[in-house]
């Protein structure tokens, strides 16, 4: 293995192939472990080149949530299309696999979750990935004002269930499993909502997908 590069050296290095060893990096060593000087090492150059690329380590935390943005909208079927030509709900199909994705690329990058939820991200890539996502869905029918709402509505919905380890599915189902073993002779109620089977089969991230969707919904909060 040859020792890192000089200043220099180090044709070829571009910022998201910093970016994506720095994940690469978090993904398999934790947060803790990412250093400009680790990073520069798993790179082979000096960490002074990184520099070129990211600012400061404060802006490459910021790539971090660059970087996944990125892959969710860069993701096959990342950014759905809207529905058919006149169909005031186009952009529900849009956001909806647009959480989907999200909830699944965060889910396979545990260790960066942390990041994602503490950082705002007001690179200019990100805002360039937020006009993309704006652009479709004001093709979709909503005005860019309500479709920014819409995205950090989603995105906070999305953290908060990926935060959790994003097993709201099973979650009901296994605390009810919890209580049925315990003795809640004291408190009938509680018992009885134990045993009893839930008539709720829908996964409840995507009940409040939906529920969402219709508190955002123009049409339904002029009624």
């Amino acid at each position: 293995m040859t020792g890192p590069r000089s200043r220099g050296q180090h044709a070829g290095l571009t910022r998201e192939v910093v970016l994506a060893t720095a994940v690469e990096l978090v993904d398999e060593h934790g947060l803790a472990a990412l250093s400009m000087r680790r990073l520069g090492g798993e790179l082979g150059v000096e960490a002074m080149a990184l520099y070129h690329h990211v600012g400061s380590k404060e802006e490459l935390l910021d790539g971090l949530v660059e970087h996944l943005f990125a892959e969710v909208l860069s993701a096959p079927g990342g950014k759905a299309e809207g529905g058919h030509p006149g169909d005031e709900q186009a952009w529900r199909p849009v956001l909806r696999t647009f959480a989907r994705t999200m909830v699944e690329i965060l889910l396979a990058h545990p260790n960066l979750v942390p990041v994602v939820l503490s950082r705002p991200a007001t690179t200019p890539q990100v805002h360039g990935l937020l006009e993309e996502l704006l652009g479709a869905l004001r093709d979709a029918g909503l005005h860019p004002g309500q479709a920014l709402d819409l995205i950090y509505a989603v995105i906070s919905l999305v953290l908060s269930h990926v935060a959790t380890g994003g097993d709201s599915g099973n979650s009901s189902a296994t605390r009810r499993q919890v209580l049925r073993a315990q003795d809640l002779s004291d408190f009938p109620l509680l018992e009885q909502a134990a045993r009893e089977e839930s008539d709720h089969r829908s996964d409840p991230f995507e009940a409040t997908l939906e529920a969402l969707f219709a508190w955002f919904d123009p049409e339904v909060s002029q009624v």
